[in-house]
């Protein structure tokens, strides 16, 4: 009987810190002289003493930053060849991760938007990357917010200059190839934060905006009596029916703020072109969550939308 392998990996850029500490170290155990080559290529980001927002105010005065550094240090360890195929892997994706992250903090300090193109670029890249490394059969399932999952191009993203993973996916490897699934609920629950560096709080989501797509599932839910349903969105004509209609759709992120939540968390979505499917809970439980010994005091990740 064949096994098949089943790997669980990160898409997202993380921080930029701890990924050259990978490299390094793992570095050391294939080509310790370029080891420590990129070792003093990375030195260029001592003087921040590993706090990514200095680094970022630091480009305000020194536009170059360490730009160069990474991008050198990127271009080497792609060319680098080794029999621990795994360790390669992971070593040249925390290299592009460091790139990318230098990059992301670059336009967070110009109050650049375009911060959310390079998280969603990356992560397309970085699936890209584990999908040639597993072979031409490996599949693939992302689990992300609806924002970064459901096309952009059904969004008011589009004209705002964003994309995301879900519609540069499509873009990428064709529809017939990529299933998205969006999420929703009428109300209940969620664990989120009021801040960036807030504690975990179990939040009361609010019974959804009337004539948003949950407010017609809800009413839906009390004709039917079905609290829970999957819609294919697929099906013949259902990308000029009903659902195609532009409406307002909530989106929860890891900062949410319920009782202001009407001003700005409805996204203009129409769901038939944003999903190729979407699982409806009239009423939501919040997840008990994965306490990790982890502090951030730097710029969130997840700027400028907190997804």
């Amino acid at each position: 009987m064949m096994i098949k392998k089943v790997g669980f990996y990160g898409l997202d850029v993380y921080s930029l810190f701890e990924s050259i500490d990978v490299v390094l170290r793992q570095l050391e155990t294939i080509n310790p002289f370029l080891a420590r080559r990129a070792r003093i290529r990375y030195e260029c980001f001592s003087p921040f003493i590993r706090d990514e927002k200095a680094y970022a105010k630091s480009l305000l005065d020194f536009p170059e930053g360490c730009r160069n550094e990474v991008l050198r240090n990127l271009q080497e360890l792609l060319k680098l060849r080794s029999e621990y195929k795994n360790t390669l892997l992971n070593l040249q994706q925390n290299a592009r991760i460091i790139a990318n992250a230098e990059s992301y903090y670059r336009a967070m300090i110009r109050a650049d938007e375009s911060s959310w193109n390079i998280r969603d670029q990356h992560m397309l890249a970085t699936l890209e990357q584990l999908l040639d490394y597993h072979g031409g059969d490996a599949k693939a399932i992302v689990w992300a917010h609806n924002s970064h999952i459901g096309d952009y191009r059904a969004t008011d993203m589009e004209a705002s200059g964003l994309v995301n993973l879900g519609g540069l996916a499509r873009e990428k490897w064709g529809e017939e190839q990529i299933a998205l699934v969006g999420f929703g609920t009428y109300q209940g629950e969620v664990i989120a934060s009021g801040a960036w560096d807030g504690p975990i709080e179990k939040m009361v989501v609010p019974p959804g905006k009337p004539g948003t797509y949950e407010s017609i599932f809800h009413e839906f839910v009390k004709r039917s009596r079905i609290k829970n349903f999957f819609i294919d969105l697929r099906g013949k004509g259902t990308r000029q029916g009903p659902l195609s209609k532009v409406r307002g759709h909530r989106a929860i992120g890891v900062v949410y703020h319920p009782a202001h939540e009407r001003f700005g968390n409805y996204v203009p979505t129409s769901l038939a072109n944003r999903y190729d499917a979407f699982i409806f809970f009239d009423e939501t439980r919040a997840l008990e969550p994965m306490i990790m010994g982890f502090e951030r005091e730097e710029f969130p990740e997840t700027w400028p939308r907190g997804v």
